[in-house]
């Protein structure tokens, strides 16, 4: 849970299902320092679904003391056997009615999680995320955002936690850290063990990526090297399941394949912005657990969808393109492809086929 007080109570992944970009060069997973603590299962507590009271600052940073009360529901899966969870929520305070997402990542490096945040308003990921790791049974996280106008320190705890309840709180520091304003605070307890995925009801979402449900046999090919020459190319066989979020108006993708080269495993996040009627596509590895930046951006047009974005390879810009082709109930094609001259040419670089395992 988040909150960007000057938009709404909160604010806070898939390219589809492609590793992303350049950033995806690297999914191979490598093994981390084994001597600190490992915590990719700090957040096994949250998994299933949720009642909440809510109490939230009506206006943080003013001096104000008005407080306000609502109710909401959270419901968290696991991701990559718990390196990973998303969250779906609702909250209700006053005249305020907001659904969201988190997406949390465990980076097996550096030991930390980062927690990433949408508004199902607007399906964009919130930069930059939360980042942090649990101690002594206290989660803590913190980032920098501006609000109202003035960048301030942010601060996101999970505490009192138990096998039925747990305890949320946000909070904002103008000075550094010093002090801190809470202004979001929610208590959770426990109504299920498992999440609630909830049925396909909503009528105003967009059914580009409908025909991506379901369970599948993957086959990827990745080119060695990109914009170099490359003509070898590396390939993996493995599955993939994407699943529906928000009544499907987002949906998660998890892939996993090897191959002679090793093995790749990602997510992905898709999220839908009625109001630019656009598609942002996120990807994030399980070797960092780290989403790339910026997300490709697009459209379908008939069959075809095409999503772009411009990103730096080894130092210099290109532009990147992602397209779905070939769609039909039982399978689909995924293709990447960067530009070093603007357009004019592209090379092809990741290609995924997917085949729907019955």
């Amino acid at each position: 849970m988040k909150a960007c007080i000057s938009i709404s109570i909160l604010t806070v992944l898939l390219l589809g299902s492609i590793p992303h970009s350049a950033r995806a060069t690297d999914t191979e997973q490598t093994k981390a320092d084994t001597t600190q603590r490992d915590g990719q299962h700090d957040f096994d507590f949250a998994v299933g679904t949720w009642k909440t009271r809510v109490r939230r600052l009506l206006n943080p940073l003013s001096g104000s003391n008005d407080w306000i009360e609502g109710t909401g529901t959270v419901s968290t899966r696991k991701v990559w056997g718990g390196r990973a969870q998303l969250e779906e929520l609702t909250m209700d305070t006053g005249d305020t009615h907001l659904k969201g997402l988190a997406l949390r990542l465990y980076n097996p490096k550096t030991r930390q999680w980062r927690l990433h945040w949408a508004n199902a308003k607007k399906g964009v990921l919130s930069d930059p995320p939360a980042f942090g790791a649990f101690k002594n049974g206290r989660g803590e996280f913190y980032d920098e955002e501006v609000i109202n106008g003035k960048t301030v320190f942010v601060r996101e705890t999970f505490s009192d936690i138990t096998p039925t309840s747990h305890h949320f709180e946000q909070a904002f520091s103008e000075d550094q850290g010093t002090t801190w304003e809470p202004n979001i605070i929610v208590d959770l307890t426990r109504t299920a063990a498992e999440p609630d995925t909830g049925p396909l009801t909503a009528n105003d979402r967009n059914h580009d990526f409908d025909f991506n449900y379901g369970h599948w046999k993957v086959r990827v090919s990745r080119l060695d090297g990109q914009l170099v020459g490359s003509t070898k190319w590396l390939e993996y066989d493995g599955v993939s399941e994407v699943t529906p979020i928000w009544n499907g108006r987002a949906s998660l993708i998890e892939v996993q394949a090897d191959g002679p080269a090793g093995h790749l495993e990602g997510l992905g996040l898709r999220l839908y912005d009625p109001e630019a009627h656009q598609w942002n596509l996120n990807w994030a590895s399980s070797r960092n657990g780290m989403i790339g930046i910026p997300p490709t951006v697009g459209v379908f047009n008939g069959a075809r969808g095409e999503f772009f974005d411009q990103e730096l390879l080894d130092g210099r810009d290109i532009f990147v393109r992602n397209t779905y082709t070939d769609i039909t109930a039982d399978g689909a094609r995924f293709e990447q492809a960067f530009s070093a001259d603007a357009g004019k040419n592209w090379e092809k670089n990741w290609v995924i086929t997917f085949a729907r395992q019955k």
